[in-house]
């Protein structure tokens, strides 16, 4: 008979240690995620500033690093980059609108983000899942309508919730990047 896992709840979530480690929660339970590496947060600050520059122009929407999918009474989730709609009140459970996570996916996350993550973030309602994969160099994309983890190597174009068009050019963002060990 398989042994039945603990089930974590926000509350509990939030009395964990501050130690450098990532605890995330899927439907209660506990993700652990480590730190992030030199490689890691050099692609994700170049894929912060594509987003950012970008949407701009578009009153309201946000982008953050890390962000937080957090729904009662057991899912926290944190992506490396969320975009979104601002809410009106500073609270990572008033975050409504999941336009896009992206999860910076190497040798220490590659499984919960491709096993787990992903799927958690289409089940609460997520727009589009990118996983940015280090030691592939390529981004997998998926949406609730359009598939799972459809490759890209080379450029992919992301749809903004204002219709405008962002071609990501996927060599760029790992361009003169140490390898992962």
């Amino acid at each position: 008979m398989p042994a039945a896992l603990r089930r974590f709840t926000l509350d509990e979530l939030d009395g964990f240690p501050e130690d450098g480690n990532r605890y995330e929660l899927l439907d209660g339970v506990l993700l652990v995620i480590p730190q992030a590496g030199l490689t890691h947060q050099t692609v994700a600050a170049r894929l912060v500033k594509n987003l950012q520059d970008f949407l701009n122009d578009e009153p309201g929407i946000q982008v953050w690093t890390p962000g937080a999918v957090r729904i009662q009474p057991g899912t926290h989730l944190e992506p490396d980059i969320l975009v979104g709609r601002m809410p009106s009140v500073a609270r990572w459970e008033a975050v409504r609108d999941h336009w896009l996570a992206v999860e910076i996916s190497g040798t220490g996350s590659r499984i919960y983000d491709r096993e787990y993550k992903r799927d958690g973030y289409l089940g609460v309602g997520v727009a589009e899942v990118w996983i940015v994969d280090l030691g592939m160099e390529q981004v997998f994309v998926s949406s609730p309508d359009g598939g799972k983890d459809i490759p890209h190597r080379s450029e992919f174009t992301w749809r903004s919730p204002g219709g405008r068009e962002l071609r990501i050019d996927i060599p760029a963002l790992f361009r003169n990047v140490p390898k992962e060990e």
